[in-house]
């Protein structure tokens, strides 16, 4: 699935440590054209982010996949992007798209439950 619009916002880089190592997450926010424009949260993880190197204010294209998963009876979707097609320039970074029914999310994001055994989401 393609996503095309402008970078209106970066969110603030997430980092953590996880039980495999160090991640760190980019959010944009991507304003689509049209008559009725829809802002969507675009999540970039790892050395994608500098790969990309995307900034406020530039139109792109984003190859994303979405996926919903439930936690607690209630669901979250994310959108993640695996391609970056600058528009009026080539691709920024290009890989497979993940396989379906996998996860891309990296291990260290399996939902822990918390020390005090509470079933609040660790986010």
């Amino acid at each position: 699935m393609e996503i095309s619009g402008k970078i209106v916002q970066l969110l603030p880089l997430a980092e953590g440590q996880g039980k495999n190592g160090p991640w760190k997450k980019q959010e944009y926010i991507v304003e689509t054209p049209g008559q009725y424009p829809k802002k969507v949260c675009i999540a970039v993880w790892g050395d994608k982010i500098d790969q990309f190197g995307l900034s406020e204010g530039e139109e792109v294209t984003f190859s994303v996949n979405v996926e919903s998963r439930e936690y607690n009876g209630r669901w979250y979707t994310d959108v993640k992007a695996w391609k970056v097609d600058k528009n009026g320039g080539g691709a920024v970074a290009d890989a497979p798209p993940p396989s379906q029914g996998q996860s891309d999310l990296p291990p260290e994001f399996d939902i822990l439950e918390d020390e005090s055994g509470d079933d609040d989401l660790p986010f």
